[in-house]
């Protein structure tokens, strides 16, 4: 069984679902060629996607354009279900920063034919994950720098300030939708700049005051 581990040394708990948002970042649907989303854009990964800073993202060998996007991710303290807005900060036990790896042109296909997007997003090792931090040492979880570099060079860079739907609402409508159980993940939305990686690259996401996520690409 997949978990998360915290900063501050806490048990480890088990990771349930991993929820994702799609275009939640204006320039990023720009450069999708998407419009802008009036209600989150959801799709699910499964737990068997995780993994921890180190080890390696496999590339599948269905896919010849694989990419990353980078994205601040929320771990669930505590069940809940039609969480009000105003109410969702309770439900928060901490933020890591995390990678959606996709397999974009197995995705575009999808898109194309009108099919789900498990496979584009949800193959092995397709979400990579740092450490969690308590929600307490985050100040404002809408005003974090983020970033990715590979090969050490910048390929994404933007704050979580420009996220079009924030956290208490992001909880909200996915608690509409789904009970939020502890260990249940939810992957913001990446900025613009999204683009291929390929075998030997080193790949290093950071969010600010959260920490940083390094893997390699095989």
């Amino acid at each position: 069984m997949k978990t998360v581990s915290f900063t501050d040394g806490r048990p480890r708990i088990p990771v349930g679902k991993i929820l994702c948002l799609g275009q939640n970042y204006a320039a990023h649907a720009k450069e999708m060629k998407a419009e802008t989303p009036t209600v989150p854009v959801v799709f699910l990964k499964p737990s068997t996607a995780l993994l921890e800073s180190g080890g390696t993202v496999r590339l599948p060998v269905m896919s010849r354009d694989v990419h990353h996007e980078v994205e601040m991710v929320i771990v669930i303290g505590k069940t809940g279900s039609r969480i009000a807005a105003h109410h969702a900060m309770d439900f928060v036990a901490g933020y890591a920063v995390g990678l959606d790896m996709t397999m974009r042109d197995v995705q575009a296909d999808a898109k194309k034919r009108g099919h789900p997007w498990a496979v584009a997003k949800g193959f092995d090792t397709s979400a990579p994950l740092s450490p969690a931090v308590p929600k307490d040492e985050i100040a404002d979880p809408h005003n974090l720098d983020l970033s990715l570099r590979v090969n050490g060079s910048i390929r994404q860079s933007s704050n979580t300030g420009k996220m079009i739907f924030r956290v208490p609402d992001i909880i909200a409508y996915l608690s509409s939708v789904f009970t939020l159980e502890e260990g249940d993940l939810i992957f913001t939305g990446t900025p613009e700049g999204v683009g291929p990686v390929g075998p030997g690259d080193t790949l290093e996401a950071t969010l600010q005051s959260v920490g940083s996520l390094k893997v390699k690409v095989d």
